[in-house]
């Protein structure tokens, strides 16, 4: 389904429940409604409603157009969820930018039923997931990626192997930071080409901070100028500047695992082992794997340290360099127990890694 934001009485009737929910919210967004009620993605926690205001969602979608150089008359690809603000703010921004949208279901390939040869688009946004998919199924959709002005990838973190694969693609592509409650992302980090950053760095206009655990707190036009504190803990660093715009992610606060009474933060563990994985790995043809660090309750230790790996085991050879690798770099305390094997991870409605329903299918 195509909509073309300054021929609405030319939109399509919908064709599927999704197609509907699409236009429902469309029809509403150009009535005039003030307020939406949208709900969190429940990645550490059940779903919340929480209300949007017009004002907020437009502060969002025109800062995202000038961010990325979107102009009228730019094709977006709609492929996230609608039913949630990454999706939803797909559509604010071809609403408010005068962007012609092509909205499908989301799908692990969204690609895979347009022409290299004629579809053309400026501007989408996926999943990691289904970045990851779109490469491992060969070369022809290159075309439609790198013809783009700016790909966001959000919704989960982004793997050493998956970076890597993403530097054949010429278009800008740029991992996103931000929540419901930041009405969608307010930092991004370049992840392919000559300025590709360890770092994310705010988009105009957005205030950041830290708070004593060092957890970053966010106030913007999109926020409705509220300080919103999250559980993220992160290095804040200034940019050139000098203005405390640029940060390292480090983790989330209460993801923190406590092993013979030292802090280990998992998130750090995670980007070792991807690391190491993808080196050895580098020079075999085979898909990146997703894994997860938690700790688990231990008589000795109070938590244990235990990797989650899904599809593929961790043989002895990796698994020694792994190993060594983290006492290297983190310490001795977070060297992880033991690795276990998932068939298949749970996963949120928005498609992110569930680790607590994982956990509990092997507990």
């Amino acid at each position: 389904m195509t909509l073309y934001p300054a021929y609405p009485d030319s939109w399509p009737t919908s064709k599927t429940p999704y197609e509907e929910d699409a236009l429902v919210f469309c029809r509403a967004w150009l009535s005039g409604q003030s307020i939406f009620t949208l709900y969190t993605s429940g990645s550490t926690g059940t779903p919340k409603p929480i209300q949007l205001t017009r004002a907020q969602m437009r502060a969002s979608a025109h800062l995202t157009g000038q961010t990325l150089g979107l102009q009228t008359g730019d094709a977006a690809l709609v492929c996230l969820n609608i039913r949630y603000v990454a999706g939803i703010m797909m559509l604010v921004r071809g609403l408010e930018l005068g962007l012609p949208m092509t909205i499908i279901e989301p799908s692990g390939n969204p690609l895979v039923s347009f022409d290299p040869l004629t579809d053309r688009f400026a501007f989408t946004a996926l999943v990691p997931l289904q970045v990851q998919t779109i490469l491992e199924s060969g070369t022809d959709k290159l075309p439609i990626l790198n013809d783009m002005k700016a790909i966001l990838v959000g919704g989960a973190a982004t793997s050493p192997a998956l970076e890597r694969s993403l530097q054949i693609i010429t278009s800008p592509i740029y991992a996103t930071y931000g929540m419901t409650e930041t009405v969608s992302h307010i930092a991004l980090r370049r992840l392919n080409g000559p300025r590709t950053s360890e770092l994310f760095t705010a988009l105009t206009g957005v205030t950041l901070g830290t708070d004593e655990r060092s957890c970053l707190h966010i106030t913007s036009a999109a926020t409705n100028f509220d300080r919103v504190q999250t559980n993220d803990v992160v290095d804040l660093m200034a940019d050139a500047n000098g203005r405390s715009a640029q940060f390292r992610l480090l983790g989330r606060a209460d993801r923190v695992i406590n092993s013979g009474g030292v802090k280990v933060q998992p998130e750090q563990v995670e980007q070792v082992i991807q690391n190491v994985l993808a080196t050895i790995d580098s020079d075999v043809d085979r898909p990146a794997t997703r894994l997860f660090v938690v700790g688990l309750p231990d008589e000795r230790l109070g938590q244990r340290i235990v990797v989650f790996r899904e599809k593929l085991p961790i043989n002895k050879e990796q698994w020694l360099r792994v190993q060594e690798a983290i006492r290297e770099q983190l310490g001795p305390y977070a060297v992880p127990r033991e690795v276990i094997t998932v068939a298949q991870f749970a996963e949120t409605p928005t498609g992110k890694v569930d680790h607590k329903a994982t956990v509990a299918q092997i507990r």
